[in-house]
Formats: structure tokens, sequence, C-alpha cells
């Protein structure tokens, strides 16, 4: 699978993200502006940077600068995506067929907001995208899903509608079950499920889900 980590600038555990990176050997790299700093602190070169360069550290930038086989794209500051939305652009013109974001969560709750908003670009054009962090996988689903417990990510799952409803949702092998129910927006219902049984079934016709599987942060 040609998968790709696409780099934020936004908050990132470098343990955790480490870990991502390894676990998906011969992964390639994308890095949006400021997520150089990350890959700087790691002396991990990307396959690519993408950005307009006014939110990275100069000694970060002089030492990729200085690097080879890096496919520089540079932006003109005055634009109407982010560096992050050019970032995943750029991933689907190479053929990504998965993309994981990490550093698109963090303080500033704008740019976590757009982040969720390029979970769509994947839906679009059926390439599986998820937003990571730490303690949260983000995913956006505009079809049935299955989740098996020994592969969740974290403990919990909340289902969000992304769209105006979702109707028909029916839940199986989870704490809190549903049938045929039409999930709205302006209420909690979808917050904290469990999974209970081997795997949960998320069944629904029509709408879209954000599907969020979190943990709880580890004590220090």
């Amino acid at each position: 699978m040609n998968h790709f980590f696409v780099i934020a600038g936004g908050s990132i555990d470098d343990k955790f993200a480490l870990g991502c990176i390894k676990r998906a050997s011969g992964a390639k790299i994308i890095a949006a502006d400021a997520g150089m700093e990350f890959l700087y602190r790691n002396r991990i070169v990307p396959d690519v940077i993408v950005g307009d360069f006014d939110s990275v550290d100069g000694e970060a930038f002089s030492w990729f600068d200085g690097q080879e086989g890096i496919d520089w794209r540079r932006l003109n500051p005055q634009k109407d995506d982010t560096d992050t939305e050019a970032a995943v652009h750029a991933a689907m013109e190479l053929g990504a067929e998965r993309v994981t974001i990490l550093g698109g969560t963090g303080s500033r709750l704008d740019h976590v907001l757009g982040n969720i908003e390029l979970l769509g670009i994947g839906l679009k054009q059926g390439v599986p995208m998820e937003l990571v962090d730490a303690n949260n996988r983000i995913r956006m689903a505009d079809k049935s899903l299955t989740i098996r417990r020994e592969e969740q990510f974290g403990h919990y799952i909340s289902l969000i509608p992304y769209t105006v409803q979702v109707e028909h949702v029916t839940l199986r092998g989870m704490k809190y079950p549903l049938s045929d129910y039409c999930l709205k927006g302006f209420c909690t219902i979808g917050i904290s499920n469990e999974i209970t049984g081997p795997e949960a079934e998320i069944l629904f016709d029509g709408g879209i889900l954000l599907v969020v599987e979190s943990r709880d942060a580890e004590p220090a």
C-alpha cells in the first residue's frame, strides 16, 4: 500500500509519532511547513516539503535545504488553502492509497477543525485518511464500518454526525447500542461509547459520520 504521512505543524508527541512512522515501514513522508520542526528534531528527511515557509525555524529550514532528494513545493503566502491541505493534495497527486496526518491537532482549534475538514478529501477520492495524535484517531465515514476491539485506537468510540443527519444508525457489539436511529446534530448521544464484543458494527445508510477513537492521556 502506498502510505503517506503528512506532518503538520501542530502538537506532536515525538515518541508516539516516531512509533507510527516506524510501524508503517516504507511509507512516504510529506512535511507541511512547520511540520519540518518535528522531522528536524529527529533528523528525518522527508520525500516532499510543502509550504510558504512563514512559520518554520530558520535553522531547521537550512538543514533541510542542504539535503538531497527532497521534492520542494513552495507556495505563495497569499493562498486560499493551508499548507496542510496542500500537502494532502500532494499526497493524492503522488498516488497515495492511505494518508495519516500527524501534527494536525493542538492549541489552535481553528486549525484542528480545518484539518478534520480535510478528511473529506480522502472520502471523495476513496483514499482512507486519518487524523492521529497520541490520544485520538479521527476518521470520516460515508458507509458502514466494523472496528475490531483488538485493533481499536484507545478505549472510547464517539460518533458525531458531520452532515445534518445520519440515518438508520444501528450499533452492535457496543455498550450503548442503537437500532435504526436517526443521528442528528446539537446533541451528544454518540459520545464515549465502548466496544463490548470482539468487534463493533457501525451500520448506517445516508450521511457522513466522524468516527473518533480516544484514550485518556497517560499520567506524566
